[in-house]
């Protein structure tokens, strides 16, 4: 399974290569610049499951004090940041020939660089907080609170009046009327998501033997006073 993973990883985003810049058909509007979309969006879709996992592993930390989950949390929180980070990076590669600017504050901008702070802290309190539990139990906390931002994200378009679009919507003559356009998008999204499954399950063997060494490391010392 170790082996076959990245080879699924591998064909799935060479498929959704091939659909993105082969198969779909330029958008009416926007033109080739909208071909981002389907990288943009499902990075923004994978970014969410890693805090979404992120939230429920903490939950189950706290609850029963598991290692596996609590290394599961930092890994997907670490994946999360990695994709919310790609999401920051491609909006305004997006966004400057179809807006005219790089930036603009918009509610959903805006509140998506917010889940993305709280979970670089989340990050940074892990790793320079130390190895204590109660470090572990902040962050924990910290995990569960920051999910709770992307649901204001999502709505964020309609209650907030933002200029960021609706972008899964179908128009007449093409656009994401155009079934192939469904197609590389739920495939990208695929392909992402794979490659994020395998970075964390990568990120939580690095962990647990991180946590071996130390844990040698201390018995060698006790053994060494004694």
């Amino acid at each position: 399974m170790r082996r076959l993973f990245p080879i699924v990883v591998f064909v799935t985003m060479l498929a959704a290569l091939y659909l993105v810049f082969m198969v779909v058909p330029n958008e009416r509007e926007m033109g080739i610049v909208q071909r981002i979309f389907y990288f943009h969006v499902s990075s923004a879709w994978v970014a969410f499951a890693g805090f979404f996992v992120v939230a429920a592993a903490s939950g189950v930390y706290l609850w029963n004090g598991s290692r596996t989950a609590d290394r599961l949390a930092a890994a997907s929180a670490e994946s999360g940041v990695l994709f919310c980070t790609f999401v920051l990076i491609t909006g305004p590669i997006w966004a400057r020939p179809i807006w005219g600017v790089w930036w603009t504050w918009d509610p959903r901008l805006t509140m998506t660089v917010v889940l993305w702070t709280i979970y670089v802290s989340y990050l940074m309190l892990r790793t320079f907080g130390g190895e204590e539990e109660s470090i572990r139990r902040y962050a924990a906390v910290l995990g569960i609170i920051g999910v709770l931002d992307i649901p204001i994200i999502r709505v964020s378009v309609k209650l907030m009046r933002g200029v960021h679009p609706e972008v899964l919507t179908r128009k007449e003559g093409g656009g994401l009327g155009d079934p192939s356009m469904y197609t590389a998008l739920y495939v990208s999204a695929l392909a992402l998501t794979l490659l994020a499954a395998w970075f964390i399950v990568l990120r939580m063997r690095i962990a647990r033997v991180g946590e071996e060494l130390a844990d040698l490391r201390r018995l060698a010392r006790v053994e060494e006073v004694a």
